[in-house]
């Protein structure tokens, strides 16, 4: 037995993710992170090989499904919970322990896309052999195509927001050379990594917005509040990264923040109000993603009996949200524009 594992609320604040889905946050942390502690406690599993325990239940569920009786529904239902369940831990085993591995991320997103295609085929394949209606094959269609495009999505906006980002490095690093500056930060790192004032700059936010004769700032400003939480970015969590010293971050030079959500905040005050509230709770405000789509098709409609009625919902909110984070990103790409437009503006300045 390991002695090195620290009491649960270390190991919760090391394992779980600082925002994370609400299904997650409400049903699977509660049972998860205890179970992960006495796993690395008492066991020598590896992540690797819940991941694979994750990926056989998955199958087992779908076998379930495939029979198409309300008994095997609930059966399947259950057992595909456990197998998400399974699915958090290896993530969190692998931070607490330190065995993570690049192959083991990659393992653990192929069985998942494996688990919803293989699942989602097996329900509506035994609800068509159940009922002869051919509805079904279609929201089997259905099931796995939402489930790529909502990977294929995320992939390409995260691709869009790295390049943004590393144009405006590169200005902010050319324009600054010279001056010994700091680093240029993004707005949404440093909120991201610290909830507290990511809480605290929402807030701040809302009653300048709300206010009288409020207007858009400049997307870029410098960081010029003595103590200020967003002074230097928090890094990844990690399970171990030492923590810098606090004399090593004051001496650190103040470096430029460019907020690419700007628009996004200014068009949408009240939203800043319902994330505030959210995120004390660690629950990110996309609510329905790819997580919450599967529970909805898995274990909500296999439970209640109404596959193609919660399939249907789950899908349609899955596309609201997916349409949102799409809204969101064309107004930081404006965003985008006015920092890079604001650099052009200072530069012709500088040679005048």
């Amino acid at each position: 037995m390991r002695r090195d594992i620290p009491p649960l609320a270390e190991v919760r604040r090391i394992t779980e993710k600082k925002r994370d889905a609400w299904w997650t946050v409400l049903l699977v942390d509660p049972v998860a992170t205890p179970l992960v502690r006495l796993t690395a406690m008492r066991t020598r599993i590896t992540p690797n090989q819940i991941t694979w325990g994750a990926f056989l239940l998955g199958l087992v569920s779908a076998a379930c499904f495939a029979f198409g009786d309300w008994r095997w529904l609930i059966a399947g239902a259950l057992v595909y919970h456990l197998s998400f369940i399974l699915d958090c831990m290896d993530g969190k085993v692998a931070r607490l322990t330190g065995q993570g591995s690049v192959f083991g991320a990659w393992l653990d997103f192929v069985f998942d896309r494996i688990r919803v295609a293989v699942c989602g085929v097996a329900l509506m394949a035994g609800q068509y052999d159940r009922t002869g209606d051919t509805v079904y094959i279609w929201l089997a269609l259905a099931v796995v195509g939402l489930d790529t495009l909502r990977y294929i999505n995320s992939l390409e906006i995260f691709k869009i927001r790295y390049n943004m980002r590393k144009q405006i490095k590169a200005r902010v690093r050319e324009a600054r050379r010279a001056e010994n500056s700091a680093e240029v930060a993004f707005m949404e790192d440093l909120l991201r990594n610290n909830p507290s004032a990511d809480i605290e700059h929402d807030i701040r936010k809302t009653s300048t917005l709300s206010g009288p004769g409020s207007d858009l700032s400049e997307p870029g400003s410098d960081l010029s509040e003595p103590g200020s939480d967003l002074s230097e970015p928090a890094s990844e969590e990690t399970t171990d990264a030492p923590q810098r010293p606090q004399e090593e971050s004051q001496e650190k030079p103040q470096g430029q923040v460019i907020d690419l959500q700007q628009e996004f905040r200014h068009r949408f005050p009240v939203y800043l109000r319902m994330r505030s509230f959210l995120l004390r709770h660690r629950i990110r405000t996309h609510l329905v993603s790819g997580i919450e789509f599967q529970m909805g098709v898995f274990i909500v409609g296999p439970l209640l009996d109404a596959v193609i009625e919660a399939t249907l919902v789950s899908g349609a909110l899955l596309l609201v949200f997916e349409l949102a984070i799409i809204y969101k990103l064309l107004l930081s790409t404006r965003d985008f524009t006015r920092t890079i437009d604001s650099f052009e503006r200072d530069e012709v300045a500088t040679a005048a």
